[in-house]
């Protein structure tokens, strides 16, 4: 499954996307476990509340949908404006 990272969060993890292997489909909270797995140093910035995710660019709140072949994941930082 490729990964993508966006904003700060790509710069703080020094990439912008990452192969996991992971059995399909996933949850999204599967999927963030085992990201925090890869980047242990990264694990706060990439926990549930901290970095939002967005599956085939729509924004996922339950840390339960299902992730399946094919899908576009992708993480980024909470968006501020002003």
């Amino acid at each position: 499954m490729n990964i993508l990272f966006f904003a700060a969060l790509r710069e703080q993890l020094g990439c912008a996307h990452c192969d996991i292997d992971l059995p399909l489909p996933a949850s999204l909270a599967t999927v963030r476990a085992a990201l925090i797995q890869h980047f242990p140093q990264q694990a706060e910035r990439l926990a549930a509340g901290r970095a939002l995710a967005a599956i085939n660019q729509t924004l996922i709140n339950d840390e339960d949908t299902p992730i399946n072949s094919g899908d576009e994941v992708a993480f980024f930082p909470p968006v501020t404006g002003g």
